[in-house]
């Protein structure tokens, strides 16, 4: 994600930080920070930066950046590594990191999500972060792309009517994707709390032992906001989120690359029981941006005017919770299970 995802296929390009650095106005690359001696030979050659660290201490130190960038794997573990070595291992690197940078004064931090991989460790997070005034954004990169935002914007001018549930479509993992899936919906709604959570993990006979699941779980949901809104994962199809309301219903489709909006006709809201159908309405799409131009831009914006910014860390925090909560639910059996969470010791590890 720092140097070389643009090489994997992903769009809308740049998706780097280190790309985004380099197309957008307002950023400057000045350093780069790696424990492998040839990772920081190949960002030295991509990006000809000659200020390079093994210490990511020494690198905030000597180069005092406005803004980091922590690019790490969640457990600190080199890829492939595709589950916790033992049941002991605890290791947090987004957290640890962040903690730490906010301590030494960083004023603007891009964290890949999740942010943590337990609440005790993301309660440390927020609290340094909180203290030091530090601006914070994750990599949930909906939240920052422009196709969801005019979805978003539909939904809050009041299209669709009344939102009353909201559907995310993906077979998908806990901590890897459902983070994206929970964050999405919760934007897309326009962040109401999020009251409790109920789900299970695949398969529903797996039993959490010791605070710790080693992996990360493929996983289903339903949430509650405070609002009273409804919300689903549905385990098929390709990623796509719906919001549902008493006069239509917003689609993004195709993961982001279009949508499609239905609304009831003049007469159906007229009588309601006797409503049949919705017909298609047109709507009006845009060009997609950078993603990650748009949420560094975005921390850059918050800096300078003291705003907040758009992913900001109790956002970050409450939907991080909110995630942990599915496995907590499925360890209770699947029931509802209340925000806050009372135990903040569960971890699951995540790459």
């Amino acid at each position: 994600m720092g140097s070389t995802i643009d090489d994997e296929g992903h769009t809308p390009l740049p998706y780097s930080i280190a790309a985004a650095c380099r197309s957008s106005e307002r950023l400057e690359i000045v350093a780069g920070c790696d424990l492998r001696q040839e990772r920081r030979e190949d960002f030295a050659t991509r990006w000809g930066v000659n200020a390079l660290y093994e210490d990511f201490r020494d690198m905030v130190r000597e180069e005092r950046p406005d803004l980091v960038a922590v690019c790490t794997t969640a457990s600190g573990l080199q890829k492939p590594a595709r589950e916790a070595p033992d049941a002991s291992f605890r290791g947090d690197s987004h957290a640890e990191l962040s903690v730490t940078l906010a301590e030494m004064g960083v004023p603007m931090l891009y964290v890949e999500k999740a942010m943590a991989s337990s609440m005790a460790a993301a309660d440390d997070i927020q609290d340094a972060v909180l203290k030091h005034g530090t601006v914070f954004n994750t990599g949930v990169l909906r939240r920052f792309d422009n196709r969801y935002g005019v979805v978003r914007d539909a939904v809050l001018r009041g299209d669709v009517g009344e939102p009353r549930a909201a559907v995310h479509y993906a077979r998908s993992s806990l901590m890897h994707g459902h983070i994206h899936s929970i964050d999405t919906l919760s934007w897309l709604l326009g962040d109401p709390v999020i009251r409790s959570v109920r789900g299970e993990i695949d398969p529903r006979d797996y039993v959490i032992e010791g605070d710790h699941i080693p992996y990360d779980p493929i996983a289903t949901y339903e949430l509650e906001f405070e609002n009273g809104v409804r919300a689903w994962s549905i385990p098929a199809a390709g990623w796509e989120y719906e919001i549902i309301g008493t006069e239509g219903t917003i689609r993004s489709l195709n993961n982001g690359a279009g949508a499609a909006l239905r609304r009831a006709t003049p007469e159906e809201r007229d009588d309601r029981k006797g409503r049949s159908a919705w017909e298609e309405t047109p709507f009006k799409f845009v060009t997609p941006k950078s993603t990650v131009v748009s949420c560094l831009e975005d921390l850059v914006h918050a800096h300078e005017t003291g705003d907040q910014s758009l992913g900001h860390v109790e956002i970050a925090h409450h939907i991080t919770e909110a995630c942990i909560a599915v496995a907590e639910s499925h360890r209770r059996g699947g029931t509802w299970v209340d925000l806050p969470l009372a135990n903040r010791d569960l971890y699951i590890w995540h790459v």
